[in-house]
């Protein structure tokens, strides 16, 4: 590598961490000297402006997503790598379907999911119909990256499973998923960060209701919404604040524990 070219490449890391670093501290001196107890009464009230309900609705929006796109996901993963044939047309209409939904705005995830979900299936906003929105839109995250992740474990793995008589089903479920744990949770992780993150598709979907939500067929905001909504208010701009800090620290939580989960996991098929 020339001068020129560590020069361009440690420029480059340079600036993507001042970006970041700029971001998260801009955060968190705006957020928090505006943490309070009252952000985190147990109800929502135009006074307290509580985010409680909020987080309760944002784990619960996680759980139910992950529940509905993790399976299929996965799933198509193993019938891409282990089952289709070499050259099959099916694969390459999945790939380039999976890659062109990853580019869709979420916003038309949110008209889908309205028009869908809401309208024609008539579930109303609620939990249910915002979950099963966010499962759409990323399912191809999910299934790219853990196809690369079964993509990437040695098929001398594979040989020597089928060598020691393991069928094709207990190859895949014993011996290759849990090599590629790593990084079938790589691809959760940024999933679950889309999810938290999300607003434009769950206010045509989710709804905006303040409270905790009663089940999976009533209303509720998460995080995110809740931020938007009290900054599109314009009357509570410093609880804004706190919640994106809050937020921030949900999402590095999140991620924490995932990645901590991954480790152990792959230490004990190891």
């Amino acid at each position: 590598m020339s001068l020129v070219q560590r020069i361009a490449v440690t420029a480059s890391a340079v600036i993507t961490f001042a970006i970041l670093a700029a971001l998260l501290a801009y955060i968190l001196i705006m957020g928090v000297p505006n943490l309070k107890p009252s952000l985190f009464a147990w109800h929502y009230t135009s006074d307290n402006c509580s985010m409680t309900p909020a987080i309760i609705n944002t784990l619960l929006m996680v759980v139910l997503s992950l529940l509905l796109s993790v399976p299929f996901g996965i799933g198509a993963a193993i019938y891409l790598v282990e089952y289709a044939k070499r050259g099959n047309k099916l694969v390459k209409v999945v790939r380039l379907t999976a890659e062109t939904l990853s580019g869709i705005p979420s916003i038309v995830y949110g008209l889908f999911g309205y028009l869908m979900f809401v309208i024609a299936l008539n579930m109303d906003k609620s939990m249910l119909a915002g979950a099963l929105t966010l499962a759409i839109m990323v399912l191809p995250t999910i299934l790219r990256t853990t196809e690369e992740a079964l993509k990437a474990v040695p098929d001398s793995f594979r040989e020597g499973s089928f060598g020691l008589g393991a069928g094709k089903l207990r190859t895949v479920f014993r011996i290759v998923l849990p090599s590629a744990v790593p990084g079938i949770f790589s691809g959760i992780i940024l999933a679950i960060g889309r999810i938290v993150g999300e607003t434009a598709a769950l206010i045509f979907t989710a709804g905006t209701f303040s409270g905790v939500a009663g089940g999976v067929m009533e209303s509720g905001r998460t995080l995110a919404v809740h931020m938007y909504c009290l900054l599109n208010e314009g009357l509570h701009r410093s609880e804004a604040y706190a919640t994106a800090v809050v937020l921030l620290v949900m999402v590095i939580g999140i991620n924490a524990l995932s990645g901590a989960a991954a480790k152990r996991i792959a230490r004990r098929t190891q």
